[in-house]
């Protein structure tokens, strides 16, 4: 077994003079660096990082000439350096990051070899020594969270200088003009200091290809001549109060990604945006743009774009079809209502989303005052035209009336989302989408029908459909995972179910009791077997499950493969229409204890709130490699609680049983009617508890409740 060593001093290394490499990081007990060390002459690299209690570097480092690297980062005690730090000619990086140094020596003029200076995190330092310009081979200087006021004009002479970062100087206001004479910087970052104005000046910079200004919250202007930027790719302006763009930012011939999110001040783009025709990524999410000008759509490389939370964009231009490398288009939460007819021209879009925060219409289970009435709108008819399209949520988009009956064109669409929109029926043509996996109706209240679906389908969520009275015949969806019904209070059959063998979630809290019956006859030894998580109407839990506590005793030859947990909920409070945000009941949770000491807990998640106070039976059933399963140790206990405090209010736990499963308790293939229960394997005696509702009648006369 290795022993941790805590190195607290150095010994004298004054007859290892061979030595070239020396790593000390993270020895947080050292103190101080003796002389021998300074006197290392062959040394190339040497490494104090992270040694937080080092206070005394070196007085005298004159002897380390050849030396290459000096990593002095989270030294956080360190406050002074060597007086004479110019004597290592050779050296090339020196990394001084959140040490507690507050000024560089003069000296440090005479580092005429240095590449990187990292000055980032020094809590103290207030400003450079005038002499930083004379170091002709820098390259790189990180000052980033510092308290700078102020850089000195000398910069300008760094000629070498490739990366300048100020990230978070929230002191510096001002940048000196001479940065203008940066010929080969290349990356600025400015993001979160309290800059005012760039001092940008015609045809500067020629070298720069990444610039942020993002975060700086004084930045209200942006010069005209930023468009002389001749080889800037990357332009970040997030959260910034620009009102405008000057109209010269269309002269930005290489830009590809700019950055313009959260500009709360900027309504409008320039119309000569157009002429950013190697654009690859913009993004406006939480801007306040009003409109996209015409020219918008001359953006031929675009991309990516990204609008979201652009809560005062109401309209995209006719021209917006002519972005035709447009891959991924992400407009949530804004005010547009209709897409342009030419929108079925984007050939290329392969993500779109363009969901609203969810609108519930004026019904008589609604308060008075608590809905509005949609603007309902209809998809165009170019839709079925976006051929690439792989993913499509329009959740809450206001889709009434018919939807075009040619959806097998969107033959590439994988995940598709409709919910709470307010057409009655979906197209036949549905069952075309040869790739969906996953369709997510949730919400739909009006839909009435569930025509035949593909056949690769492995999610399906028809929570809260209300109105619908059919569903299709599912027998041909033979990898479909998860099954929603939550709600569907007049469909009175799943038709279909009994074949699906890759079935793990399937949820109907809140349904028709006669519903949940003809559904408990199809649940068989096969299907029950693979189901993780079982919702639906019921008021008992199997007889053979024990209450619990459980204490758990280790069988010889016999390890445990699993855990079932059925409880029996019911929901007394009311339920509103925003319990989208919060579709899963979460009060009932699982524990495991060493004796009084709490090893475990695991949430139950019961998905699907019931818009009844009937009672509602949830089984989840946890594999070997679950916490609950894994966690279990021979004398431990395993118990059913109700969450303290609450989260939701209502939620009363009625009755709960737990069930561990034993390696051979549910491995028996083929039929076991003959065989006494005891024989049987657990997924079979679930099956049986099934069936037991239909012969004893008692889930059918149940009142239904339902809560409004």
């Amino acid at each position: 077994m290795r022993k941790h060593i805590v190195l607290k001093a150095i010994p004298d290394l004054s007859n290892h003079e061979a030595l070239e490499k020396l790593v000390f990081e993270q020895c947080t007990l050292l103190v101080k660096v003796p002389k021998s060390v300074g006197n290392l002459r062959k040394l190339l690299h040497l490494d104090f990082s992270r040694c937080s209690k080092l206070s005394e570097f070196l007085v005298d480092v004159s002897g380390l000439k050849r030396l290459e690297k000096l990593f002095l980062s989270g030294c956080s005690d360190l406050s002074v350096l060597p007086e004479n730090i110019g004597a290592m000619t050779s050296l090339k990086e020196l990394l001084l990051d959140g040490t507690a140094i507050k000024n560089l020596p003069e000296s440090i003029n005479r580092l005429q070899n240095l590449e990187i200076l990292s000055l980032s995190g020094c809590r103290y330092i207030q400003e450079l020594p005038l002499c930083i310009g004379t170091l002709k081979s820098l390259e790189k200087l990180y000052l980033d969270d510092t308290p700078l006021k102020n850089l000195p004009s000398s910069i300008g002479d760094l000629k070498n200088l490739q990366n300048l970062s100020l990230v978070r100087c929230t002191s510096l206001s001002k940048i000196p003009d001479s940065i203008n004479e940066l010929k080969s910087l290349k990356k600025l970052f400015i993001t979160g200091s309290a800059v005012e104005e760039l001092p940008l000046k015609p045809s500067s910079l020629p070298s720069l290809t990444d610039f942020s200004a993002g975060d700086c919250k004084f930045l209200k202007h942006v010069p005209s001549s930023i468009g002389g930027l001749n080889s800037l790719q990357q332009l970040q302006l997030d959260s910034t109060p620009i009102e405008t763009l000057p109209k010269e930012i269309g002269d930005l011939h290489f830009i590809r990604q700019l950055g313009l999110r959260n500009c709360k001040s900027l309504k409008f783009l320039p119309n000569s945006i157009g002429n950013m025709d190697t654009l690859n990524s913009l993004n406006l999410e939480g801007s306040n743009i009003e409109e996209l000008p015409e020219e918008f759509g001359k953006l031929e490389n675009l991309v990516e774009l990204r609008m979201s939370n652009c809560k005062m964009l109401k309209r995209l231009p006719e021209s917006f079809g002519d972005l035709k490398s447009l891959h991924r288009l992400y407009m949530k939460e804004t005010l547009v209502s209709e897409l342009p007819e030419s929108f079925g021209n984007l050939s290329k879009l392969m993500v779109l989303k363009m969901l609203k925060k969810p609108l519930f219409r004026i019904s008589e289970s609604n308060a008075p005052g608590t809905s509005e009435e949609p603007r309902f709108v209809e998809v165009p008819n170019s839709f079925s035209n976006l051929t690439s399209l792989e993913e499509l949520d329009a959740r809450s988009w206001r889709i009434s009336g018919k939807i075009p009956d040619d959806l097998e064109k969107l033959s590439s669409l994988m995940k598709l989302d409709l919910g709470n929109n307010y057409f009655h029926s979906l197209p036949s043509s549905l069952v075309g989408l040869s790739n969906l996996q996953e369709l997510s109706l949730r919400d739909c209240r009006e839909l009435k029908r569930l025509p035949p679906l593909p056949c690769k389908l492995e999610h399906l969520n028809l929570a809260n459909c209300f109105s619908l009275e059919s569903v299709s015949d599912l027998s041909e969806l033979t990898i479909l995972e998860d099954l929603n019904l939550t709600n569907c209070g007049k469909v009175v059959d799943i038709p279909g179910l009994e074949h699906l063998m890759a079935l793990k979630r399937l949820y109907m809290t809140g349904c028709n009791s006669n519903y949940s019956l003809a559904v408990k006859k199809r649940l068989s030894k096969a299907s029950l077997k693979l189901l993780r998580n079982l919702s639906l109407p019921g008021n008992r839990v199997p007889d053979w499950f024990s209450q619990g506590p459980v204490t758990f005793s280790a069988q010889p030859n016999k390890e445990l493969r699993g855990v079932i947990i059925a409880v029996v909920v019911a929901l007394n409070d009311e339920t509103e229409d925003d319990d989208y945000q919060l579709p899963d009941v979460m009060e009932v949770q699982a524990q495991i204890h060493k004796l009084d000491h709490n090893v475990c807990t695991n949430t139950l998640h019961l998905q699907g709130v019931p818009r009844t106070s009937n009672d509602q039976l949830h089984i989840c059933r946890f594999s070997a490699f679950h916490p609950l399963v894994t966690m279990l140790k021979d004398g431990y206990t395993i118990q059913v609680i109700k969450r303290n405090p609450p989260i939701k209010q209502g939620v009363e736990l009625k009755m709960h049983g737990i069930h561990l499963v034993y390696e051979g308790d549910d491995d028996l293939e083929g039929r076991e009617n003959t065989l006494p229960e005891t024989q049987q394997t657990v997924s079979q005696k679930l099956a049986n508890f099934f069936s037991s509702f239909e012969e004893e009648g008692e889930t059918s006369s149940e009142v239904d409740s339902t809560v409004t």
